[in-house]
C-alpha cells in the first residue's frame, strides 16, 4: 500500500479569496450549487456544517468530514465512510484583491491493484469537483 496523490490543475476564480473560502468552509451552503451536481453521477446527497454524504456512481456511498479549516487558504476533508478511505483538501490562494485561484487534490492509500482500478475516474473526479468549484458565484 502506497499514497496516491491526485491533483487537479489550478483553476482560476474571479472571487477574492476570503470569498471563496467563507462559502466552501460550510458544507451548508451546497444548497446554493445543488443545481450544478450531476444527477446521475451523484444522488442521495445529505449535509450539514461539517458533513456531506451522497451516492457516487459507481463508487458507492460516501461520507466526508471537514476535518480542518485554515482560513482562508485551505479546507481539509477526510472519509467517515467509504469503499476506500480518503482525504481531499481544497486550497485557495489570492492572486488579487478581488481574485483567487484554486487546486483539487485528494489522497489514498491504495494497494497497485484497487489503484489500477481507480486511478483514471478519482483523476476525473478531482478535476470535475475543480471545474465545478471554479463555475460558483461566490458573492
Amino acid at each position: 500500500m502506497g499514497k496516491t496523490r491526485f491533483e487537479s490543475t489550478i483553476k482560476q476564480i474571479p472571487y477574492p479569496q476570503q470569498a471563496v473560502y467563507d462559502m466552501l468552509s460550510n458544507l451548508e451552503n451546497i444548497s446554493k450549487v445543488m443545481d450544478r451536481i450531476p444527477e446521475d453521477k451523484i444522488s442521495d446527497m445529505e449535509f450539514d456544517r461539517d458533513h456531506v454524504s451522497m451516492t457516487v456512481d459507481p463508487v458507492g456511498f460516501i461520507k466526508l468530514a471537514v476535518c480542518d479549516r485554515e482560513e482562508p487558504k485551505c479546507i481539509k476533508f477526510q472519509t467517515e465512510q467509504s469503499p476506500v478511505p480518503f482525504y481531499v483538501w481544497i486550497q485557495m490562494l489570492p492572486v488579487t484583491d478581488t481574485t483567487s485561484k484554486m487546486k483539487v487534490t485528494a489522497e489514498a492509500d491504495l494497494n497497485p491493484f484497487i489503484k489500477a482500478m481507480v486511478q483514471k475516474p478519482l483523476q476525473e473526479g478531482v478535476e470535475q469537483i475543480a471545474e465545478g468549484l471554479a463555475r460558483i458565484q461566490y458573492n
